[in-house]
């Protein structure tokens, strides 16, 4: 080969390296995962677990870009951007989930889980999923339910402690806006309150609210303790929450890609509830080195005395997909 043969040959042979890689550039595709938590959160890790699972799955084709802390909306409104495939992948809890499918709250039900091992298997088992995305899929337009995720149990948490039912009686209490929610705080005694997450800080430190409640890492990193300093371990809920995917960006993906989002998916339901649990035990002991008051002895006897009739009756109330998912959830072992 002459000299110019050998320059136009390296020539083609760059031309042709340039445009595969130019190719390859455009076949990957960013896509955006948005919750309302702080990173570090039961949120955080599904979000870890999804997009590392995709990235592998789809050969690096598929990267998933975090959004946390609200960047994109309290979990009501990002619910409405999924819908409208304004955002492509989000966790919110279930509580939340009932603003557009009401029957949701059925995940709100007071002493449904009965212990940390059972959550975990629930947030794992393939029909309680199935239950949950058949609800979702015929109740709700434009979003799809991919993965179950928690953040453990909730707990009460103000200026008192809190070691029976009796404790709570003619109390504000800061609750997610379910009808779920209203009827056992008030079936407690207490005065139910709705505000957005975001709100719950500032109206522990001004007093329009007595206590709010939720997870116990969740209480530490949005740094709840400097206004609520005591935490009753009421474990009165679960915390869990749903994964989605819009509508929009599913009806776009090939079989092969909605395989690895199914996929990856599973994954998170798997392995996010044992991790979110594991936070929860190093929230607690950080919390007690930094001196917050817990009260680990709550007696959660005339709480359960109080919620236990409302499981089949707020079930019924809500309707057949509650129902099926209550009775699927109380089966397990």
């Amino acid at each position: 080969m002459t000299g110019l043969g050998k320059i136009a040959g390296a020539a083609i042979a760059a031309a042709a390296m340039f445009l595969a890689a130019d190719t390859s550039a455009e076949e990957v595709k960013h896509f955006r995962f948005a919750h309302d938590q702080q990173l570090n959160s039961g949120y955080s890790i599904a979000y870890d677990i999804f997009s590392a699972e995709l990235k592998e799955l789809s050969k690096g084709t598929m990267l998933v870009d975090q959004y946390p802390g609200a960047q994109l909306g309290q979990e009501p409104q990002i619910l409405q951007l999924v819908r409208s495939g304004d955002i492509d992948f989000a966790i919110v809890s279930s509580a939340n989930t009932s603003t557009i499918s009401p029957q949701a709250g059925v995940m709100s039900l007071h002493f449904l889980f009965r212990s940390e091992a059972h959550d975990i298997k629930a947030m794992g088992d393939e029909k309680v999923f199935e239950a949950i995305r058949d609800m979702i899929d015929d109740t709700v337009q434009g979003i799809h339910a991919i993965a179950l995720g928690t953040q453990g149990f909730r707990h009460l948490y103000g200026k008192k402690e809190i070691h029976k039912v009796e404790d709570l009686r003619g109390y504000k209490v800061r609750v997610q806006a379910t009808a779920t929610e209203d009827a056992m705080f008030a079936a407690y005694g207490a005065q139910t309150v709705h505000m957005p997450f975001g709100s719950v800080y500032t109206s522990l430190q001004t007093g329009v609210v007595d206590f709010a409640e939720n997870g116990v890492n969740v209480y530490l990193i949005n740094k709840h303790y400097e206004v609520a300093p005591v935490l009753s371990m009421t474990e009165h809920e679960a915390n869990n929450a749903i994964m989605w995917i819009s509508d929009k960006l599913w009806q776009s993906l090939s079989a092969e890609q909605k395989q690895w989002v199914m996929t990856a998916a599973r994954e998170v339901s798997v392995q996010e509830p044992k991790r979110a649990f594991a936070l929860e035990r190093t929230a607690a002991a950080k919390l007690e080195k930094m001196g917050v008051k817990i009260v680990p002895d709550v007696d959660k006897s005339g709480f359960q005395k109080i919620a236990d009739p409302y499981l089949d009756s707020l079930a019924a109330k809500l309707g057949p997909h509650a129902e099926k998912i209550k009775t699927l959830i109380r089966s397990i072992d």
